[in-house]
């Protein structure tokens, strides 16, 4: 039997945390483990149970939330920095684009049975206003999209981003921004630039096709400003992460990008998490193989 603090947040998934609270229990102890649960009250507990939770020796913090629960207790372990800390994912958020990643199945039981046969990978985390994110931040398009599925209450899942990018896109207007790494830049106005550890923002668009969590690069999103149809044309392609030829989009690697908007002063996401920025140029950086993280074996 293995010892597992399971976070739960009983928010996540717009209430599914704490309707399947029993079951993800009962599943992980079907699975072998030996669980304790503590669960989230308010946005942020999940970084302190994590990190206390790292430094009373827990070798196994299961997270069961979303991506951000994920990215908070991420933040935590990143905290403490005990490599004998690893971190798994229980799905039960909206877009649980992290745990595709690492390979472990998202139906429950299946969850469960991957998590107790996993195997650790080290992560690389991404830094940026010093706050790190695991999965991806953005600016410009993805931001907009978030702050409209706040309005939208009935629908979950892949068709609530859905549904909420079309809406945005209708009245979006491309800013002009500057992306430059190493001694390249662009500069252009952009629907959208997407930094990214994972492949998958948005609950299942593939933005990031080539991304590796653990090769000590950013991946980049460009998409340059788009028509309407365009974007209907774009879209299926960028969800099977076929996007990549296409002429307003520009994907690279880099392990530093900056990020330049004058006035920018709105807002950005970090696995999904909206925070304001004021600044007109956002740093961002990468700490390779911060995170342990229990992956498909």
């Amino acid at each position: 039997m293995c010892r597992a603090l399971v976070i739960l947040n009983p928010a996540a998934g717009r209430g599914a945390g704490a309707r399947r609270a029993r079951d993800v229990v009962a599943a992980l102890s079907g699975a072998g483990f030996t669980c304790t649960l503590r669960t989230t009250e308010r946005p942020g507990d999940e970084r302190v149970l994590a990190r206390d939770a790292s430094r009373e020796g827990w070798e196994t913090i299961l997270v069961a939330g979303g991506d951000g629960t994920v990215h908070g207790a991420a933040n935590g372990l990143v905290d403490v920095g005990n490599p004998r800390t690893a971190l798994g994912v229980v799905p039960v958020g909206t877009g649980n684009d992290f745990v595709k990643v690492t390979g472990i199945p998202t139906s429950l039981r299946a969850t469960a049975l991957g998590l107790a046969h996993a195997r650790i990978r080290r992560f690389d985390v991404g830094v940026v206003q010093g706050e790190r994110f695991i999965n991806g931040c953005g600016v410009g398009f993805g931001p907009a999209v978030l702050t409209a599925m706040q309005d939208m209450p009935r629908l979950r899942g892949f068709s609530l981003y859905a549904a909420a990018a079309w809406r945005t896109f209708s009245h979006y207007v491309p800013v002009v921004t500057t992306v430059a790494w190493a001694d390249q830049s662009i500069t252009a106005p952009m629907t959208m630039v997407e930094i990214a550890i994972g492949t998958t923002a948005g609950g299942g668009f593939r933005l990031t096709p080539g991304a590796r969590p653990d090769d000590g690069l950013l991946d980049i999103c460009v998409i340059r400003a788009i028509s309407t149809l365009q974007f209907l044309c774009y879209v299926p392609r960028v969800i099977i992460g076929r996007h990549g030829h296409l002429p307003p989009v520009t994907l690279f690697q880099t392990d530093q990008v900056r990020v330049s908007v004058p006035g920018m002063g709105s807002l950005m996401h970090l696995d999904g998490e909206l925070r304001s920025v004021h600044t007109d140029t956002l740093e961002v950086g990468l700490e390779a193989g911060r995170l342990p993280v229990l992956c498909a074996a």
